[in-house]
């Protein structure tokens, strides 16, 4: 927090008044994220505490790298600027304001370390984003148009999670039951075409299953092969938000958890492991009705998919023209 001070400067002038959150605005979308996050995720942090493993949402919280704490702390994005209380302005009421405790942001506002403070309001400073970090930038969103501009794909019934223990003995879930025996697993694997399209799903496949699968992946030919349909592409729609906290807005970061939960629980009710313990009952992929059943969850969550990425790439082109002016 020792960024984060008052600075004196100049009245911000010509603001288009759609992009000034009003006091009441901006704190109850504030209180609400927090409101909604808690409710995701309060279940989840106490059974944690206690060691309780939980394979769907561990594996958000550990494959992706954004701490439970980020996720909560509400972020308006770039482009809107935060009214001030006028109650609570440091220039006018001195009296009812107070600081958080480095002394830097007012206790009210995000606890964001790129946020400017100016006279009447605040905002995320174009000018604290990296300047090593625009060529990422200017790489997501193109991945994301080409992924969004592809025909979905489907029909790969999920079976990258077979591939990954296919021939093996040493499944990667090894405190989870499998549904069949490793011999079955293979034999259902053979039976069918490994379609896989994400390479973070591909390197994790047995030595065995790799050249099974009809399409050579590698990270050099990675946003080429990206496509909408794909469980896995769906789900890093999340990595791609987050990693632009807080310059992305934190209800549309909530939005892609959500969608990767929901990918995520598609993922592994469509494994070959046994998660009916946990109230995973599975989707028998190896049966006509189980593809069925994968293929409509598939398309389903494209659709939602879409309209996430569709929003993610309008954030992060507002911020790659804040960054690039004229």
């Amino acid at each position: 927090m020792q960024k984060n001070r008052i600075q004196c400067t100049e009245a911000i002038e010509l603001l288009e008044t759609e992009h000034i959150l009003s006091f009441e605005e901006w704190t109850r979308r504030k209180k609400a994220h927090e409101q909604r996050t808690d409710t995701l995720l309060s279940e989840y942090l106490e059974n944690r505490s206690r060691h309780q493993k939980q394979p769907v949402l561990d594996f958000l919280f550990e494959y992706y790298h954004f701490r439970p704490s980020k996720l909560r702390n509400w972020s308006p994005g770039v482009g809107p600027y935060l009214a001030w209380d006028s109650n609570l302005n440091p220039n006018t009421n001195t009296a009812t304001y107070t600081t958080d405790e480095d002394g830097g942001l007012p206790s009210y506002l995000p606890a964001l370390s790129e946020l400017y403070l100016a006279q009447d309001m605040a905002y995320l400073d174009p000018k604290l984003f990296p300047e090593k970090r625009l060529s990422s930038l200017a790489w997501v969103i193109k991945l994301l148009h080409n992924t969004q501009d592809k025909r979905p794909q489907f029909g790969c019934f999920g079976l990258h999670e077979w591939a990954m223990v296919y021939r093996s003995h040493e499944p990667r879930h090894n405190q989870v039951p499998l549904r069949f025996s490793h011999k079955k697993i293979a034999e259902i694997v053979d039976s069918h075409h490994l379609l896989c399209t994400h390479f973070d799903a591909f390197r994790f496949f047995t030595p065995q299953a790799q050249p099974l699968n009809r399409h050579s992946l590698s990270r050099e030919v990675f946003a080429e092969s990206e496509q909408p349909g794909c469980i896995h592409t769906n789900m890093d729609v999340y990595k791609w938000a987050y990693k632009f906290y807080p310059w992305v807005s934190s209800e549309l970061i909530l939005d892609a958890f959500e969608l990767a939960y929901q990918a995520r629980y598609i993922d592994m009710r469509a494994s070959p492991y046994d998660l009916s313990f946990m109230g995973l009952n599975p989707i028998k992929i190896e049966t006509e009705a189980g593809k069925k059943e994968y293929r409509l969850a598939q398309e389903s969550l494209s659709i939602k998919a879409k309209s996430i990425r569709a929003r993610l790439i309008g954030e992060l082109e507002l911020l790659w023209d804040t960054l690039s002016p004229g």
